[in-house]
C-alpha cells in the first residue's frame, strides 16, 4: 500500500512576504508618487506672478499716491453709491418682469407664449449699448408722451434704468423658467391630490425647489449688472466710470483713476460673490451641491 501524502488545497494567495528571522514579516515601504512636472508648473506660476505683481508695484507709471487720494473722494463714493442703486433697482425690476414673462412662456395660451418668446428673442438679439442708444433718442420718434415732453419727462438715469431692466428681464425670464422646468412634475400632482391650490403649490412646492436652479445664475446676472452699469455712462448718467471719467478730463490721470474704478469694482464684486455662496448653500440643504 503506498504511503499517504498531506494534499494540500491549492492556494491562490500572493506568496507570503520575505522573513527577517530576527524581526519577524517585513512591511513593503509604501513609495509616494513624484509630481515632479505639477510642482515645477507651480513654481513656475508662482514665479510669474511675483514678477508680475512686482512690477505693478514699483511701476511709477501707476501712481499709486494717485490712486489712494482720489479712492474715497466725494464724486467717486457718489457715483459708487449710483451704481449700486442702479444695480439694486435694475435687478429687482428686471427678475419682476422676467418672473411674468416665465410665466407667460409656460401657460397653455399660445399667443402669451408667443408674446413672451418674442420678447425673449429681440432684447437678446440687440447690444445693450444700442438698446440704451435707442431709448435715449427715443425722443426723435415720440416727442411728447401724455402731454408731457419726452426731453423732461426721461432723464439719464430714468433711461438707465429701463433700458437696463428691459434687457436683465429676456435673461432673467429664461433663468426663472429653467428653475420652474427643474421641478419635478409628480411632485405637483401630488400636491394637487392632497388639495392644494394653485398658490399654495407655487408658494410651498415650486418655489423652494426652483430656487436651487435660480440662485446660481441670478447671482452671475447681479455680479455681471453691477458691471455692465458702467455702460451707461456713454449717456452721461454719473456712475462710478463717469465719475472718475470726470477727473481724468480734467487732470489727465487716466492710469490711476481708472484703477480707482477697477479697485471699487473688484471690492464689491468680492462681496457679492461671498453672499451669493451663502444663498446658495442655504437654497441646497438637504441636497449633493450643500457644503
Amino acid at each position: 500500500m503506498p504511503p499517504q501524502t498531506d494534499l494540500l488545497p491549492p492556494s491562490s494567495s500572493a506568496p507570503p512576504p520575505p522573513v527577517d528571522d530576527d524581526a519577524g514579516p517585513v512591511t513593503p515601504r509604501i513609495v509616494p508618487v513624484r509630481r515632479t512636472g505639477r510642482r515645477a508648473a507651480a513654481v513656475a506660476v508662482l514665479a510669474l506672478l511675483a514678477l508680475a505683481l512686482n512690477s505693478v508695484v514699483r511701476n511709477d507709471a501707476f501712481q499709486w499716491d494717485v490712486v489712494v487720494s482720489y479712492f474715497a473722494t466725494v464724486s467717486v463714493l457718489r457715483g459708487l453709491w449710483l451704481t449700486l442703486w442702479l444695480t439694486a433697482v435694475v435687478m429687482v425690476l428686471g427678475f419682476a418682469l422676467g418672473a411674468l414673462l416665465a410665466v407667460l412662456r409656460l401657460s397653455g395660451n399660445l399667443v402669451l407664449q408667443a408674446v413672451s418668446w418674442g420678447y425673449v428673442w429681440l432684447f437678446r438679439s440687440t447690444p445693450i449699448l444700442v438698446q440704451l442708444l435707442f431709448w435715449f433718442n427715443i425722443g426723435a420718434l415720440y416727442p411728447q408722451i401724455l402731454g408731457v415732453s419726452t426731453v423732461s419727462l426721461l432723464g439719464p438715469v430714468t433711461i438707465a434704468v429701463i433700458g437696463l431692466t428691459l434687457h436683465e428681464a429676456a435673461y432673467a425670464a429664461e433663468v426663472v423658467r429653467g428653475g420652474i422646468l427643474s421641478v419635478e412634475r409628480g411632485q405637483l400632482e401630488a400636491a394637487q391630490s392632497l388639495g392644494l391650490g394653485p398658490w399654495r403649490r407655487f408658494r410651498r412646492i415650486v418655489l423652494p425647489q426652483a430656487m436651487r436652479s435660480i440662485v446660481p445664475p441670478a447671482g452671475n446676472m447681479l455680479i455681471g449688472t453691477l458691471k455692465g452699469t458702467s455702460i451707461v455712462s456713454v449717456i452721461a448718467v454719473q456712475d462710478l466710470l463717469y465719475s472718475v471719467q470726470l477727473v481724468y478730463h480734467r487732470t489727465y490721470q487716466v492710469i490711476p483713476l481708472l484703477l480707482v474704478a477697477t479697485l471699487w469694482y473688484a471690492a464689491v464684486t468680492t462681496l457679492l460673490s461671498v453672499g451669493r455662496h451663502y444663498v446658495e448653500r442655504h437654497y441646497a440643504r438637504g441636497t449633493a451641491g450643500a457644503r
